[in-house]
């Protein structure tokens, strides 16, 4: 069962309790209210002298609307919550489909002055530039006019992953996995490559879709090739 179905059979559920205790509080009331009205009724041909006053607010009758408010403004955050949950950022963050609004040579133009792969934190993904004999084969449908999404998470223990300017490589802090600039599993207690995300290119902008994360390729995967060019930034390897 998927976690959106989960959150709306929890928002179902949470409703149906508020609607059932409404009810319940407003059947009470007028129940009791009918009561009085029939024990105390007078019958009578003159009109009243002055109006009657409302009657005072019972202390239980005050713990029983607090309590019915209260829930009320529960299930409308938590409801809130849920829907953003369900429904991503449209504005392009995590979990939906990023239009990048730069173009296949715009990226590779920047990772080849910076030396360091595209980096973008709304998405929670690297752009890298991919030359590697994969595109068609491990990474069918992954790759866009030579551009790759890495997830930055690692798959280990889902640190977030920095790249080593100095090996050119990817290497988690937090255990000392490491990755090559494809994000194809090296060294270190990973058991895969970098999960990554599906990447387009339309009307010449790179799109990149976050909505689903394509697990990365299992271990000996090496479709590029590169070996460390130069030490390594995290010096642990728990392989």
């Amino acid at each position: 069962m998927s976690r959106s179905t989960i959150a709306i059979i929890i928002v179902v559920v949470l409703f149906g309790q508020f609607v059932l205790l409404l009810g319940a509080s407003l059947y009470r009331s007028r129940r009791a209210k009918a009561r009085l009205e029939v024990a105390g009724a007078i019958v009578t041909t003159e009109p009243p002298k002055e109006a009657k006053k409302p009657p005072p607010v019972t202390r239980r009758e005050f713990f029983r609307r607090s309590l019915l408010g209260s829930l009320g403004l529960f299930g409308a955050q938590f409801g809130a919550a849920s829907l953003a949950f369900l429904w991503p950022n449209l504005q392009g963050g995590f979990g939906s489909v990023i239009d990048l609004a730069l173009s296949p040579d715009d990226i590779k133009e920047q990772i080849r002055g910076d030396r360091l792969p595209f980096y973008y934190g709304a998405g929670r993904f690297y752009l890298v530039n991919y030359d590697g004999d994969g595109a068609d084969t491990e990474y069918a449908g992954l790759v866009g006019e030579g551009i790759m999404a890495l997830f930055q998470r690692c798959v280990h223990l889902g640190c977030r992953v920095p790249f080593c300017e100095q090996s050119q490589w990817f290497e988690c802090p937090c255990h000392g996995s490491k990755y090559n600039n494809a994000g194809e599993y090296q060294d270190g207690p990973a058991p895969r490559g970098l999960d990554r995300f599906a990447v387009s290119v339309e009307d010449g902008t790179v799109r990149v879709d976050t909505s689903k994360i394509v697990l990365g390729p299992p271990r000996g995967t090496d479709t590029t090739g590169q070996d460390p060019e130069g030490p390594f930034c995290v010096n642990v390897s728990e392989g």
